[in-house]
């Protein structure tokens, strides 16, 4: 067992420390980890939704917003179409919530059965016979080409909002939102279809009630530059910006219409900070008989916001909040635009309860579909799961109760291995409408009846699981060497459906190599992928593309759907994916090997650190934990064991109590190595270590799980 704790400079701990207004402790983790620039530090660092990002960023959002107010204008009918899985009913339920808020005529729909993945053609032609007019689809839609094409035959606008992979043809849909849209100038491409929704409805809160949705104006300021000025103007567009401008101008030089200001500026309205000021200086720099109309703002964002009253930019720039994360120095215009924004974000109540309520689905969505937890998914995710532990929105709290988490801290754990699954048995039993209803009905009686009825499902989800894994696992391990060890492949008609995401996934933490699991049903495979050790599943899609009926996904987990009963160069197109799989498996070039035992530390710490209010500020401060930030793991040296025990009918896993001084800890070894069991007590031990809350009896329990242990020494 090696430790490998990552060598880190002190001055760059330090600089952080000081810099973000962190402790030592904290700092060193983020640099151990390579969390260094302020773009990334303040999503670990902050909990303002302020930080989140405009949605109006996103590419098709304002057409999107225009065609949904026009749909509620005119009383048309929309349906709001969703994947199966968590972040599929999530992202339904918040759309529908929404619009049913917003008074729209909105119905929604899964695919049901042993429909494929993705908008349907029966899912529009149905929707055509109800006369209706829109279609929405969530977490899914990027790929349902000819399913669109049909929808506009029938007279129906589509609008896309989905985050998988893009293929090499893009849907004709009236709106794509997308952050993986090749070209998009969204700064953060990872986020779950239920990110995307609910940046949709953040767009469309704009827009209801704020006079500046769908407007241009802008901001201008002028500072002194050796012996000329600079004039900058930012255009902003539903408080995105839009458009920046500079011009270095040497007073007496050149008259304004000699610069490109007036064109810039023709039909914008325009504010400044000290108007007056701003309007002397422009004076100056282009003689007395310029004027330019601008409104002040210093005035009205100093009433709000008062620490900035009374301030110039300059000196406000020396204080902004969001500045101080920027790795160039802010420039006074930036500030003005964080404030300007802030503004109206605050006058107008941008963030409120139902906001709070949108994030717990996304939450959800976010931890479920494995996003990275980098950017505002932390920020996402973090809002949510506070809300989900304080006020869990119906449906959710009914779910908690049930499941036995009410009345306790919710962490990243709990919600991806109880909460999550819960919902998602619905969808791999075949039922995702059971978990949308839950998560909509208004009726308490109805929803625990529908909340029994999740539990259930999951109960049955769990069973199928083993008896399917019983087939599953003795298959893929007797694939492994015709696939050169690189790839695990396992199918028949005894795998159902809903399984086959969690089948690959468990091979993948069995084998630790890439693994195809596949569902026959009526000559239709339908097959869920995962990769591991950084193979992008995308040469596996794009090489067997022409077999498929439809593919998509992410580039570590995907699926397909193909005919059975097709050929290609007549040859079954079953029997040429597996030819092409053996081709791409000698290629697989995988990272890290499998056998690495290795722990990864992030912190050592001494025994006065050992006690739980320190250690738990720490590990509560970076949550979320999960893809890209995985839980903290410490390493303590030479603790005292006080007692040791065996667990588990096989004896497999060990329980010790550690000595730690003012505390004795509790620490939980599973699958424990033979050697752990000879331990006695006064021995003292090396042990790399997470932390975690067990709940017994109500009662909440500081206990570490160990990743690995060294022997130290002995006590006399």
């Amino acid at each position: 067992m090696a430790w490998d704790k990552k060598d880190i400079s002190p001055e760059l701990v330090k600089d952080l420390s000081a810099r973000y207004g962190c402790d030592l402790l904290v700092a060193s983790i983020l640099a151990r980890r390579g969390v260094t620039a302020g773009e990334d530090i303040r999503y670990f660092l902050e909990d303002d939704p302020r930080y989140l990002r405009n949605p109006f960023e996103l590419p098709g959002m304002e057409d999107a917003v225009d065609r949904i107010l026009a749909a509620k204008e005119e009383g048309e009918k929309l349906l709001v179409f969703g994947d199966r899985d968590v972040d599929g009913i999530t992202a339904t339920t918040l759309l529908v919530d929404f619009f049913k808020k917003m008074g729209l005529d909105v119905s929604w729909r899964f695919p049901v059965g042993n429909e494929p993945y993705g908008l349907s053609m029966k899912a529009v032609e149905d929707f055509a016979a109800e006369q209706g007019t829109l279609i929405v689809t969530v977490d899914c839609g990027i790929s349902c080409l000819a399913e669109i094409a049909r929808a506009n035959e029938l007279g129906m606008d589509v609008i896309v909002t989905d985050h998988h992979n893009q293929q090499e043809t893009l849907p004709d849909a009236l709106a794509i939102i997308n952050p993986k849209l090749n070209g998009s100038p969204y700064p953060f491409r990872d986020l779950a279809g239920c990110g995307v929704a609910y940046k949709l409805a953040s767009a469309l809160r704009f827009a209801l009630k704020s006079d500046l949705y769908g407007h241009s104006v802008s901001l201008l300021n002028t500072r002194p530059s050796n012996d000329a000025y600079i004039i900058e103007v930012v255009k902003l567009r539903n408080l995105a910006v839009a458009d920046r401008l500079a011009e270095t101008v040497i007073p007496g030089m050149v008259g304004i219409a000699e610069t490109r200001l007036p064109a810039f500026l023709e039909g914008q309205q325009i504010f400044a900070w000290d108007a007056p000021l701003q309007k002397k200086t422009l004076s100056k720099i282009f003689g007395s008989g310029i004027e330019v109309y601008m409104i002040d703002m210093a005035g009205e964002i100093g009433k709000d916001i008062p620490q900035a009253a009374g301030k110039s930019l300059l000196r406000l720039r020396e204080i902004s909040r969001i500045a101080k994360y920027s790795e160039k120095p802010a420039e006074e215009m930036d500030v003005f635009v964080n404030l300007f924004t802030s503004f109206f974000q605050r006058r107008e109540k941008h963030f409120t309860g139902d906001d709070i309520e949108d994030m717990q689905l996304a939450a959800l969505g976010t931890m479920a579909d494995l996003m990275p937890l980098r950017d505002e998914n932390r920020i996402i995710v973090r809002i949510g799961m506070k809300a989900l532990q304080d006020k869990p929105r119906p449906g959710l709290s009914d779910l908690i109760f049930k499941l036995g988490l009410s009345g306790r801290r919710l962490g990243a754990a709990d919600i991806s291995w109880q909460l999550c699954p819960a919902i998602n048995a619905a969808g791999r039993m075949g039922q995702p409408e059971t978990a949308a209803k839950l998560l909509m009905e208004e009726n308490l009686r109805e929803r625990e009846n529908l909340a029994e009825e999740i539990v259930g499902l999951n109960e049955q989800r769990k069973a199928k699981g083993e008896e399917t894994w019983a087939i599953v696992e003795p298959m893929a391990q007797e694939s492994l060497d015709g696939f050169g060890g690189k790839l695990v492949l396992a199918c028949g008609e005894n795998i159902i459906r809903g399984v086959t995401g969690i089948m690959a996934s468990r091979l993948v933490n069995r084998f630790k190599v890439p693994a195809v699991v596949v569902s026959f049903c009526d000559n239709i495979a339908t097959g869920s992928l995962r990769s591991t050790r950084g193979y992008d599943l995308a040469a596996i899609l794009d090489s067997c593309a022409d077999l498929f009926i439809d593919k998509g996904g992410h580039n570590y987990a995907a699926g397909f759907s193909m005919d059975c009963a097709g050929t290609r160069d007549g040859k079954p197109n079953w029997q040429e994916f597996l030819s092409r799989l053996k081709t791409i498996a000698s290629d697989i070039d995988l990272k890290d090997g499998p056998d690495s035992d290795t722990v990864t530390v992030d912190a050592e710490l001494p025994m006065s650190y050992l006690k739980p209010d320190i250690i738990f500020k720490i590990v509560d401060r970076l949550e979320p934990y999960g893809e890209e930030n995985k839980p903290l793991t410490f390493l303590s040296k030479n603790l005292p064991v006080e007692d040791i025990s065996l667990m588990g009918t096989g004896k497999n896993h060990v329980k010790l109590t550690l000595d730690a001084g003012e505390c004795k800890w509790p620490a939980i070894y599973w699958q424990a190595p033979d050697w752990v069991r000879d331990i006695n007590r006064k021995d003292r031990l090396d042990l790399a270590f997470q932390v975690n809350r067990n709940y017994f009896k109500g009662n909440e329990i500081p206990q570490m799980i160990i990743a690995g242990l060294k022997y130290s020494g002995r006590d006399s």
